[in-house]
């Protein structure tokens, strides 16, 4: 008598699992351990809860994204060379950072601001490259597969400085130690290489590299902006963090902000080239203006969001506006080419939808945490403040929609504009607030 037994639903989380899947799962519980037994005394009762918690979402994504363990167990092999290289000379207060200046890998590589150098030099070069494979004759090539290993790369390094700078920024003294997501420098790298994993997930899903070439863009343009902040600012120096920074709601909601920002900035791009390939077949510039003023608006926000309006019109921003009209108005130039390497309509769409939607989760989260964070330094989950006014537009505007999409359908060239739209919105609330509406939130200037 034949027997048939009848699986019903997906296998579960630990059925099929990999020998290598059970090593990373082991790695990683005892490196929380190991850092729980080390610096625990460092650690208030939430800290520790974070990093309890944070060992199973590690394990988690490792094996959600088998490329994704790769970088993290590479992330954490450089990071400890980079520390064992900076403990062989100590000072006062344990490592000792000269070390940076003095070591060869730590001076040219594994410092956190020599990996972050080479994080932006990289990510140029991906960029590049994705351009110079998407407008090649075939789909495939090595160009646009240059372009996605130095994307891996570039992520490589990012992280790879952040959690250096992590450790050089404990090392300076005991009240100036803190987690790297503090000032724009270091929210920009944040947004670099979350932006970037966002989109190489979705280059690895969807089995297309052409859409490197756009979003890629928006994290150069990043890049540009932190070189830039580097050099008048000195931002790459570790200061200690203003009272208000120091809670531990910031580890939660800042991280959780930018995985919001990113996923908007790569829908958006999305958006564009969805856009670009919609007008490919209408002729005349006129009807492009919008899309082309849009742009350049985008492009602009970086300039008008300073106080100061002669530095604004400074050589250095000069050159950033030209290149960005050349580069807008080359891709709406070519539009007709382009749009043939273009994923379809679906997916373009789909990929939109999924970064929204991904964006607006966790956005909702750093809203909510940011109101409890909110109730403890200042005594009220919500004060109208301008930066909570904004993040509640910002939310209100990718909340609609969402409503939209679901409700009604919504699709195509308007959904498109929306999320570009939408961009722009975000970046003012990221930025422009700080520079044009005193607030609490007003912790530095441009």
């Amino acid at each position: 008598m034949n027997t048939t037994t009848l699986t019903l639903g997906r296998p579960g989380l630990f059925s099929g699992r990999s020998a290598f899947d059970w090593l990373f799962a082991a790695l990683v519980i005892g490196g929380g351990l190991f850092a729980f037994q080390r610096y625990q005394g460092a650690m208030d009762v939430y800290e520790k809860w974070i990093l309890i918690g944070a060992i199973p979402v590690v394990v988690a994504l490792g094996w959600f994204w088998g490329r994704l363990r790769a970088l993290m167990l590479c992330v954490a092999g450089a990071s400890l060379l980079a520390i064992t290289l900076y403990g062989r000379s100590t000072d006062d207060f344990g490592a000792d950072l000269a070390q940076a200046e003095q070591v060869f890998l730590l001076k040219y590589f594994l410092s956190s601001q020599s990996a972050i150098l080479w994080m932006s030099v990289l990510f140029f070069m991906s960029t590049a490259f994705y351009w110079i494979g998407f407008l090649a004759k075939t789909d495939d090539n090595a160009a646009v597969r240059l372009g996605s290993r130095l994307a891996w790369v570039a992520a490589f390094m990012a992280l790879t400085g952040m959690l250096v700078r992590w450790f050089e920024s404990h090392q300076i003294a005991p009240d100036v130690g803190h987690i790297p997501v503090s000032n724009l420098y270091e929210v920009f790298v944040l947004f670099c290489w979350m932006t970037t994993l966002f989109y190489l997930y979705y280059e690895q899903h969807y089995a297309t590299k052409s859409l490197g070439a756009f979003v890629m863009l928006v994290v150069s343009a990043a890049v540009g902006f932190l070189l830039w902040y580097t050099v008048v600012r000195e931002a790459h120096e570790i200061q200690p963090l203003v009272p208000a920074l120091q809670s531990w709601w910031m580890k939660l909601h800042v991280p959780a902000n930018f995985i919001g920002y990113g996923s908007f900035a790569l829908s958006a791009m999305v958006a564009f080239s969805y856009l670009v390939k919609r007008h490919a077949g209408e002729g005349g510039w006129l009807k492009l203006a919008p899309l082309f003023l849009l742009g350049m608006v985008l492009c602009l926000e970086p300039v008008v969001f300073r106080k100061n309006p002669i530095e604004a019109l400074s050589s250095y921003w000069a050159v950033y506006f030209g290149a960005s009209a050349l580069i807008v108005g080359g891709i709406l130039a070519a539009r007709r080419r382009i749009a043939e390497r273009l994923p379809s309509f679906e997916v373009l769409d789909d990929v939109m939808y999924k970064s929204i939607a991904l964006g607006f989760a966790f956005f909702t989260i750093a809203t909510i945490l940011g109101a409890f964070w909110a109730a403890e330094a200042w005594g009220g989950y919500w004060s109208w403040d301008p930066k909570e006014t904004w993040a509640l537009i910002v939310w209100l505007n990718y909340a609609a929609w969402l409503h939209m999409r679901l409700m009604k359908g919504l699709r195509g060239p308007v959904a498109a504009w929306w999320a570009l739209v939408g961009l722009a919105v975000t970046t003012f609330a990221f930025l422009g607030v700080n520079m044009f509406l005193s607030g609490l939130h007003s912790y530095g200037e441009l």
